[in-house]
């Protein structure tokens, strides 16, 4: 049989690849591989991480054998091949370099864990093992599947979310119905829309489906994990068997311990996600080679996310990445016809020092000005730029009863620090009310037009500032 008469599914590490090689002498050793590439029907290229016995004994004994599993009917395919060079630059090492790192950053293995060489196998022979699995038992015949829905398919999905994000009013709906789509139309039901904060540095969640009140909000560094991963390198990452791929950087990462090697290692970062994920796919928003975001989408299945899914969900990432500009652009077009609006005492009596009315809650807010944290009743709520403006307004609010207030003036006003290029003051702004809504939905920010938005209180609170930072 040849090569490409495997399913793709089988190169996609679900389960793990065994290669086994032996030395000049005929010494047998076997292990397990990290990744397996399809290249074409003569090539594969293997991962090659540490210069251990494998990659010696290729080198004195160039053929080896592969034995590759499908993930779906677990049938195994004897592959014998032939060592042929080594990569260690160009697209094919990038590629497979991504995969290694990402895993690396997350285990705290930067630096450690990493691929040395992509070593490209010639193809001998393949053939599938006969008798590898027991046949089933014999069972009454199943009923036929139905056919998939047909707006299930390709160009109805493509159609079905092109025509939502066209219909949105805002960047908070354009983001929600996009997640929204991508679970009706791909059965995607953890996804997760992130956008850089106003440093570049890290990314935040702005819109999120699947995972209730534990998305929104949460932050990537650049670099750090499958996410930080995609931001830093504008490219598409698609990762089966997460679970797998884990234990074995964490494995890695013992053994360094244990070889007394700790000082070179980082901490494991916690990142946003489910924590058993199996298959993850991360795509960037990019217009002009500007970073716009990332869509990162996730699945407790093992194979979730097919070799097709990457380019097809690049044609959608292209359109939100549009889209979201475009809508930034409009608000900011109406934002511009906005003139910032004096700071004025509507009769409404200041929430701070009022007491509580029968059924009211007396909030109390504290901020910790060295790193701009926003605690409500000894709760996090947000933190830096959203931290400042929130603070921003309540102030404002307490001095002068005020609560109507425009987007332009937070833009103009340098106690905030908004960058001048690119200050994302409509991303954070949603960020921040979609926090309220979570932590704290006696406190809104309500739109009121294009570029303006009313502070709405449910009932008193308290103000306190303090130097230090946070506890």
């Amino acid at each position: 049989m040849k090569l490409s008469d495997l399913p793709k599914r089988c190169f996609q590490g679900i389960n793990p690849s065994i290669i086994a090689t032996s030395d000049a002498n005929g010494l047998p050793n076997v292990t397990y591989l990290s990744q397996v590439v399809y290249l074409d029907e003569g090539r594969v290229a293997l991962s090659c991480q540490f210069f251990n016995k494998t990659k010696q004994n290729v080198l004195a004994n160039p053929k080896a054998a592969l034995q590759l599993l499908d993930p779906v009917t677990l049938d195994a395919y004897d592959i014998v091949v032939r060592y042929d060079h080594a990569e260690s630059e160009g697209p094919l090492f990038e590629a497979m370099s991504r995969r290694i790192d990402a895993i690396a950053s997350h285990t705290g293995m930067a630096g450690v864990f990493k691929l040395l060489s992509a070593d490209v196998y010639l193809v001998v022979r393949v053939e599938r093992v006969s008798g590898f699995m027991a046949p089933p038992p014999e069972t009454a015949p199943e009923e036929p599947a139905s056919a998939p829905p047909a707006w299930r398919s390709e160009i109805h999905g493509l159609q079905l979310v092109s025509q939502r994000m066209a219909r949105a009013k805002d960047l908070e709906s354009l983001l929600a119905t996009t997640l929204e789509s991508l679970e009706e139309a791909f059965g995607f039901a953890h996804g997760m829309v992130l956008l850089p904060d106003e440093t570049g540095q890290r990314l935040f969640a702005i819109a999120s489906r699947g995972y209730g009140d534990g998305g929104i909000g949460a932050e990537v560094g650049i670099g750090e994990g499958l996410i930080g991963t995609v931001a830093r390198e504008r490219c598409v990452l698609r990762v089966a068997g997460v679970g797998s791929e884990l234990r074995y950087g964490r494995a890695i990462r013992a053994s360094v311990h244990r070889a007394g090697g700790a000082r070179s290692l980082s901490p494991e970062i916690p990142l946003p996600g489910l924590v058993d994920a199996q298959s993850q796919l991360a795509l960037p928003l990019v217009v002009s080679d500007r970073l716009v975001g990332v869509i990162a989408v996730e699945s407790r299945s093992p194979g979730m996310f097919e070799e097709w899914h990457e380019p097809y969900l690049e044609i959608i990432a292209t359109q939100v990445a549009l889209a979201i500009e475009n809508m930034i652009r409009r608000e900011r077009d109406a934002e511009a016809a906005v003139a910032p609006e004096a700071p004025r005492d509507d009769g409404r009596p200041s929430a701070v020092g009022r007491s509580a009315s029968s059924g009211e809650r007396t909030r109390r807010f504290r901020f910790y000005r060295h790193d701009d944290c926003v605690f409500v009743d000894d709760e996090y709520l947000i933190r830096n730029l959203p931290g400042r403006i929130l603070w921003k307004i309540l102030k404002t609010h307490a001095a002068t009863g005020r609560v109507d207030f425009a987007n332009r003036e937070l833009r103009l006003d340098p106690s905030l620090g908004l960058p001048a290029i690119r200050d994302n003051l409509e991303s954070r702004l949603v960020l921040l009310r979609k926090r309220l809504e979570q932590k704290c939905p006696d406190i809104a920010l309500v739109s009121s037009g294009r570029g303006l938005f009313r502070l709405e209180t449910g009932g008193p609170f308290i103000l306190e500032e303090l130097d230090g930072t946070t506890p």
